[in-house]
């Protein structure tokens, strides 16, 4: 991946994290409704096709995904 994606891709998730939790602050979302989110998400990409590079692809993105849940990193949780 290029340097253009990776700061792409992590700008993204910088940007999307901020909009949970602002979200979560200002009782738009509870915690389990961004969860919900964020597992639909990680579904997504878990059952996606493609070729074995894009399969790659998406296993991690999944991966990341289900260790932010893990971690509680989007909606501020004490785990």
């Amino acid at each position: 991946m290029s340097d253009h994606n990776t700061n792409s891709g992590m700008a993204a998730l910088s940007i999307c994290e901020a909009m949970l939790l602002a979200l979560n602050d200002a009782k738009i979302l509870p915690e389990r409704e961004i969860v919900g989110i964020l597992k639909d998400a990680a579904a997504a990409h878990e059952n996606a096709s493609g070729s074995t590079a894009e399969l790659q692809t998406h296993k991690a993105v999944a991966v990341l995904i289900n260790k932010i849940i893990l971690g509680g990193n989007s909606v501020r949780r004490g785990l």
